[in-house]
């Protein structure tokens, strides 16, 4: 789906899964997850979902250029105890990027803290004095020699804000369609040619907080 940020009043969250405690939607690129400052940007996941589930609550945030697997709370206590299993670190999340550039080891981890980048905000920045421990598991799925570029596997050990983004561009492999970190010609690039952030919540695993069940989801990506 090509997504205009600037034009997103057609956009909709598609639920993937509801019941008594959360909500599991499908978010698309160019969704705010939830409503942003002034009337422009009232449009957004978590008030759509609301219209059909009035107690849901946002647990965790996606970025308004990352489609995929989004996770709402049905109230406060719900939202208290998803919150926490984030915060433990039980909840499975992978995502999937194509990246500018052939990343050579099949595998690897990104290690690199992050810090508000005040000066360019909403930019983070990998910052070694003040920044927050952020680590990113990737995988190659493929590479291709005619595009120059790498379709990823992503797992973040930690949920820093814009953690995936910064961290690949910090290694020289900027995600395809991000306007905000790209380089000049990679950006110039990705406008003209992808229109949007190729970066998507492929999975989400996690236990249900009411009964205990392992439930998992998945989302193919699209592009």
């Amino acid at each position: 789906m090509l997504s205009d940020p600037q034009n997103s009043a057609h956009l909709t969250a598609v639920v993937m899964h509801a019941d008594h405690s959360m909500v599991v939607v499908n978010k698309p690129s160019g969704l705010l997850a939830v409503p942003g400052r002034g009337a422009d940007k009232q449009h957004c996941a978590s008030l759509q979902v609301q219209q059909a589930y009035p107690d849901a609550l946002i647990v965790h945030r996606l970025d308004q250029a990352t489609s995929g697997l989004m996770l709402l709370a049905r109230g406060a206590a719900m939202q208290r105890a998803l919150g926490l299993a984030f915060e433990n670190r039980q909840v499975i999340k992978q995502y999937v990027a194509v990246v500018h550039g052939l990343v050579a080891p099949s595998q690897g981890a990104i290690d690199l803290p992050l810090a508000a980048d005040w000066p360019a905000r909403p930019k983070q920045k990998v910052d070694h004095a003040i920044g927050k421990p952020a680590l990113t598991h990737y995988q190659v799925l493929s590479r291709c020699q005619t595009s120059q570029t790498t379709r990823l596997a992503l797992q973040p050990h930690t949920g820093r804000t814009h953690q995936l983004r910064v961290h690949l561009h910090a290694i020289g492999h900027p995600i395809v369609g991000d306007a905000l970190y790209s380089t000049a010609p990679a950006r110039a690039l990705s406008l003209a040619a992808y229109k949007h952030l190729h970066l998507h919540a492929q999975q989400l695993g996690l236990s249900h907080p009411v009964t205990g069940q392992p439930l998992h989801w998945q989302c193919a990506s699209p592009f």
